[in-house]
């Protein structure tokens, strides 16, 4: 756990080492190959498997496989991203489909599975810090001054905060109100007691969402929305970049509105008449102002049942593969680049104390922080546990169905234990599904990447301690 980069590196190594380089593709569509052969030397299947625990002739077969297939596809979900180096990992996977050749093409690709729908759609439409919608940096002045003029308004020149941003500002005092939309912060984030402590100590908090969620438990204001999926009009953008109409089937139940009913009603008590919402003429402002989606009509939604950006005029197909001029001959625009990323170990390191790792994730019938499944019934639903093997199970003498405690450097909770022959020893498991039962987070590091801000949710050292 944690060692992901090495694992990718070594297989770089051995695609390179067996001759296996898609050279053409090499040297006409990338930049920077020499470095990052040179870099990736010292990651041989021997060092990597002692670093990862993945055996040397599972790596070798792995490289092997990939780099001759006809088709392949690297997929990844947050047990990559949520470390204190996802961007550098997530570069380390990029550099594989390059030295492969495995991108632009029908069947290969790299693809980042989303927990939920419309992630990508969130960041399509500037819900990033530092872009507006189309990906625009805000930090660049043409681009910026696009958007000033259509809303008559001027924009900050410098990027926002990311999530953890925020918090270290809350810190400083340097953040003090907050609107939160659709999240739960209070229970999402690691290292819950501190969270709990910075939104506590805020002097306003709004919160907007389908649920009283524990963030609205202690907001000032809570502004009861509507389900998106069913009582909105509007649209959605899936992980292949196709935009899909949404269509209301039932209106809202009472007290609640749309979000966009709600953001247009602020907008009028703060001063700005923005007119009746609607969402057809919020999509045509966007198309004005996002080259990617300009082409993406709303008939032509309607009549399509989707397009992929980039989509640049009303002619235009939409974009099957996002890379596909790497194949064209000379390269259209610039090469990609290979970069050069090392392996980092995980912030909160193993030691006699807390000889355990624990990484947290999701289980298939459950939803993050459980607001929207656990008052649902589920055959499968057994609470929240602590997921150990068999073998650490007998190390440490608990029986399974005994509850533990479990402490890392920044707190404790009581827990059950589960045996899971899927893990290895060494590793423990446990969700944040029932933050109310066992608060999962008051264990997870919130060390975090510099470029996403993303905390190291997945690498916690533990220990488990029988009670009584």
């Amino acid at each position: 756990m944690g060692s992901d980069i090495a694992l990718a590196n070594a297989v770089a190594r051995e695609i390179i080492a067996a001759g296996l380089v898609n050279k053409e593709f090499v040297l006409a569509a990338t930049e920077g190959f020499e470095d990052f052969r040179r870099s990736v030397e010292p990651y041989t299947l021997e060092s990597v498997e002692r670093t990862t625990g993945v055996p040397a002739a599972v790596i070798r077969e792995m490289a092997h496989t990939y780099a001759r297939a006809k088709r392949a596809m690297i997929c990844w979900t947050l047990g990559v991203t949520e470390h204190h180096n996802a961007v550098d990992t997530v570069v380390a996977l990029i550099n594989l489909s390059l030295l492969t050749g495995h991108v632009g093409r029908f069947g290969s690709g790299l693809n980042p599975l989303r927990g939920q729908n419309n992630v990508q759609g969130g960041g399509d439409m500037g819900a990033l810090p530092d872009r507006l919608p189309g990906f625009q940096h805000v930090e660049n002045e043409a681009l910026r001054g696009k958007f000033e003029r259509a809303w008559g308004r001027p924009v900050p020149p410098k990027r926002g905060w990311t999530l953890t941003q925020m918090f270290e500002a809350m810190e400083k005092r340097e953040l003090r109100a907050l609107y939160v939309i659709g999240e739960n912060p209070l229970r999402s984030e690691a290292d819950q007691s501190r969270t709990t402590h910075l939104l506590e100590g805020l002097d306003f908090i709004a919160v907007q969402d389908l649920f009283l969620t524990g963030t609205a438990e202690i907001a000032d204001v809570v502004l009861p929305a509507a389900a998106a999926w069913c009582e909105s009009c509007g649209t959605v953008t899936n992980s292949e970049r196709r935009v899909q109409r949404i269509r209301r089937a039932i209106p809202p139940p009472g007290g609640a509105r749309d979000d966009l009913a709600i953001l247009f009603a602020l907008a009028k008590r703060l001063g700005q008449d923005w007119g009746e919402p609607d969402a057809e003429r919020v999509w045509n402002e966007v198309r004005s102002l996002s080259p990617p989606h300009a082409g993406m009509s709303w008939a032509r939604l309607e009549a399509e049942g989707g397009l992929q950006w980039p989509c640049y005029d009303e002619k235009h197909p939409g974009e099957l593969f996002l890379h596909s001029r790497l194949w064209e001959r000379p390269v259209r625009g610039p090469r990609a680049p290979f970069s050069v990323v090392e392996h980092s170990p995980p912030v909160d390191v193993l030691d006699a104390e807390f000889p355990l790792r624990l990484t947290t994730g999701r289980r298939l019938e459950e939803y993050n922080t459980g607001v929207q499944t656990s008052a649902y019934r589920s055959p499968r639903r057994w609470g929240e546990t602590i997921d150990v093997s068999p073998e650490d199970g007998q190390r440490f003498g608990i029986g399974e169905g005994e509850v533990v405690r479990v402490r890392s450097r920044r707190g404790s909770v009581e827990v059950p234990v589960r045996y899971d022959e899927a893990l290895r020893p060494g590793l423990v498991f446990m969700t944040l599904h029932f933050p109310d039962q066992v608060a999962t987070n008051v264990l997870t590091i919130d060390a975090t990447d510099p470029r996403s801000g993303t905390a190291e949710f997945k690498a916690a050292a533990v220990c488990i301690e029988r009670l009584g």
